[in-house]
């Protein structure tokens, strides 16, 4: 098989696989510019972060209940998909992100107060800076935690449902 056969018989998740994916971190970008701008942008960011969340889990839902078909335990696997998809992208994509940016830039904020005689306008930019150029640093170990998280908890009741059936 050709790779270009390959790549068109892998289905395309867009939540997870394209640009769309790029939805789940407008809260971290809000959060890198929150010394910018109004609070109500920042808010925004996290209402687009937020429906990518809510529309991920819709998505595993609806795939969950097409694989599962007509079969006993359906709406609890159903349940499952959503639920778990909603959790973890609400952890890994919204809630631990944002408040890691946030934390890092409101620090960085302060220590260049601190530490420099530079214009209030030039600290903001440069905490701006500061907590875009994080957001690549925080996504894979946020991950792997809400991961690891989740499989020492949510999951294990999953896990307990299918033994059951």
């Amino acid at each position: 098989m050709e790779p270009t056969e390959e790549k068109t018989s892998k289905t395309v998740d867009i939540y997870r696989d394209t640009w769309v994916r790029f939805l789940g971190y407008a809260n971290e970008v809000g959060e890198a510019f929150r010394a910018q701008v109004p609070v109500s942008f920042v808010r925004g960011t996290y209402a687009v972060a937020t429906v990518y969340v809510t529309a991920d889990a819709v998505d595993k839902g609806k795939k969950a209940a097409a694989a599962h078909g007509d079969k006993p335990g359906r709406a609890t696997r159903v349940a499952a998909a959503v639920v778990d998809t909603f959790v973890w992208q609400a952890l890994a994509s919204v809630i631990v992100p944002g408040f890691t940016i946030n934390r890092v830039c409101a620090a960085s904020l302060h220590l260049l107060a601190r530490t420099t005689k530079w214009p209030l306008p030039v600290r903001k930019w440069t905490t701006t800076a500061i907590g875009l150029s994080t957001i690549p640093f925080i996504i894979t170990p946020i991950d792997r935690s809400v991961d690891f998280l989740l499989d020492s908890s949510l999951r294990k009741l999953y896990h307990e449902d299918e033994k059951e059936e």
